[in-house]
This record gives structure tokens, sequence and C-alpha cells, in this order.
């Protein structure tokens, strides 16, 4: 289905990116009014903490839920910026609503369970506020799509997706994987959809949002969702990706921002070339695959099992060392051969049975 959406109309500054700034958790009265003062004084216009926060583990800083929602209220009516926190049940739809906070996010473990998105459907039943979604913890476009489905069919139409990364066993430079190539995807399916990226859960760590910021920026996204904290060492949960508000406002001033409307015309023969090898590789699959039948009824004929395992090896090592010598990433040469063999696979398994 297709979302029937409405422009968020969310104060941002026109020299920067959409900012939604502040601390991963309202932690006191003092900490939340020093950051939000702080944030406003570097223009920041629109500033989010977390008041529920159950972490992966219990024993944490977990927030203080309601008693933390009229420290919001003065942020909002202290400095005239927008407030935004993360709901996660009815309940808390409930008591948002009525402290007047302005926009609401949904947490990556929440999208990803239809129950609970569907139970904050009909909280959120003909009510007008800013709903932006994370992606899910696993790499999911439909599970995204999904959820975000399920809230504009409930009537919410200022809707907006966060880039938070994926979930990863393997942890090895970010705290969530980004896997770019899955926000790429929806942009594509839901072109009207605003994006905003969080470099915060991307990295986890503050040396890392600089750069996750700028590649946001490259990549055409809508703005940023960036966790500050007046003191981030001392924070109460996630201290190691937060940043102070004067490190972010030298982050947001060095941002490139690249010109989505400048014409075209100097890369039209570029793109026509690209096309050109597109056709050309296009061509070449195609002689590989009926290259890959012949073998198929060559083992048919003398009884042959249709995977050989020390021939798939000897293709992906020779591959990726051919690739890195062509400066691609032996990774992605892998992965890519990984598909052709998987389909050379599929080929040969529909000869064999026939």
């Amino acid at each position: 289905m297709e979302l029937e959406l409405e422009a968020l109309k969310l104060p941002s500054d026109n020299q920067r990116p959409f900012v939604i700034a502040g601390p991963c958790s309202a932690e006191t009265e003092e900490q939340v009014m020093t950051t939000a003062r702080q944030l406003r004084e570097k223009g920041c216009h629109n500033f989010r903490a977390g008041v529920w926060k159950p972490r992966t583990k219990p024993g944490g800083f977990e927030g203080h839920g309601e008693k933390a929602l009229p420290w919001l209220k003065q942020v909002k009516e202290e400095t005239g910026m927008l407030v935004a926190t993360e709901v996660a049940t009815p309940e808390h739809v409930e008591l948002c609503l009525k402290y007047g906070i302005d926009i609401l996010w949904i947490g990556a473990r929440t999208t990803a369970n239809p129950f609970a998105m569907q139970a904050l459907a009909d909280a959120l039943q003909g009510v007008d506020v800013p709903v932006f979604v994370k992606n899910p913890v696993n790499p999911d476009i439909e599970l995204w799509i999904g959820a975000m489905e399920r809230l504009n069919q409930a009537g919410v139409k200022r809707l907006g997706a966060i880039h938070r990364g994926f979930s990863s066993y393997d942890k090895k430079i970010y705290r969530n994987t980004p896997q770019w190539q899955i926000p790429i995807e929806l942009r594509r399916r839901i072109p009207e959809l605003p994006i905003i990226s969080d470099p915060s859960h991307i990295g986890g760590r503050r040396e890392l949002i600089a750069p996750l910021c700028q590649q946001a920026m490259d990549l055409g996204f809508d703005g940023l969702i960036v966790e500050s904290h007046c003191d981030p060492d001392k924070a109460w949960s996630d201290a190691k990706q937060q940043v102070t508000p004067d490190v972010l406002d030298y982050i947001l001033s060095l941002l490139v921002i690249r010109d989505e409307t400048v014409t075209t015309e100097g890369i039209t023969q570029l793109r026509h070339q690209i096309d050109e090898l597109d056709n050309q590789l296009m061509d070449l699959l195609a002689k590989r695959m009926r290259v890959c039948r012949e073998i198929g009824q060559y083992k048919k004929e003398h009884n042959m099992t249709v995977l050989q395992t020390n021939r798939y090896n000897e293709i992906l090592e020779k591959r990726g060392a051919q690739g890195s010598l062509c400066g691609m990433a032996p990774s992605f040469v892998a992965q890519v051969f990984e598909h052709i063999h998987e389909e050379s696979v599929r080929q040969q398994i529909e000869i064999i049975n026939k």
C-alpha cells in the first residue's frame, strides 16, 4: 500500500539539516534544563530526551517515566523548542499527549513487534502529532514499512523514519551496522517519506558521530537525531555516544550539505557509460548462466551433486583476491559471487530435476 503523508513542518535552520538533539535520558530536572538551554543557545529547535528507558538487561537506569514529562514541558515553555520522547505503550502515548509532547518516536525493539505497533496505532487513532519510526533491530525493510503502515491506517499522516542501524553479533566498528542500502531502498519505495539518521546509536562512540552525520547528508537524508548531554561522561545511560551541545554545534557547522537541485547535465554522459556497462554485465551474466546450465546437464548425465564445495571456495578466494587488486573490497566481491553462485545452483537443480 502507499502511505498517505503530510509534511512534518518542523522548525530548522536553513543553513543546517533538520536536527533533534538532547540527552539519551531525562535524568534530573537540572540536567534536562541545562542541556536544553545550551542547545537552544546553539540554535537547536527540537529537543529530545528519553523518559522510559528499558535497558537490554535489568539493573540499569530505566527512566523516571511520568515524573520527567513536566521537565520536557518546562523546556518547551522556557526555550520555545519542540520536545520529543520515545513511546512504547498506549499508556506512554496517553501521558505524552497529556503533557503536550510535540514529537513522538518509536524505538527499534517496538518497531519489530507488530502487536506492539498495532496497540500504538490504536492509541494514536485520530491524533495529529508527528511520529518517527526507528528501523527494527533486524534488517527487515518490510517490517519497518509495515510498522509505518499501521500508524498511517490509524490516521497518522505526519510520519518520518529514523535509521539507527541494525544489531549484529559481530560488532567491529559500529554499535549497530548502518547497512545503508536499506534506508536507500526505503527512499526508493517511499520517496516522500522523511528519513533522518541516528549517528549516536549507529556509532555507539562519540568520535564516530561527525563522519556518520556527513555520510547521512551525502546520501540525502532529511535530518539527524543526535544525543547531546551537558556532561556526557557522567550520563546515566549511553555515556560513550553522547556529545556536549558545543561539540554538536561544531559538528553541524562542518557539515557539507549537497545541493539536490543542481542540474545533472554534467554527469549525463557518465550515466550513459554506466548504462552501457550495466548492459554488458547483464549480457556476461546471461552467458555465464548458459554455461552453468550446460554444467548442470553434464552433472545430471554423470549422476553428480550440484554443489561442489571445493570449486565454490576456489571461486570466492580467487575472485576476492582479484577484486582487491582492482580496488574493490573483497567482502563486496564475495557477496556478488555468492549471489551468482546461488542463482547458478538454482538453475542447475531445475535441470537435474527435470
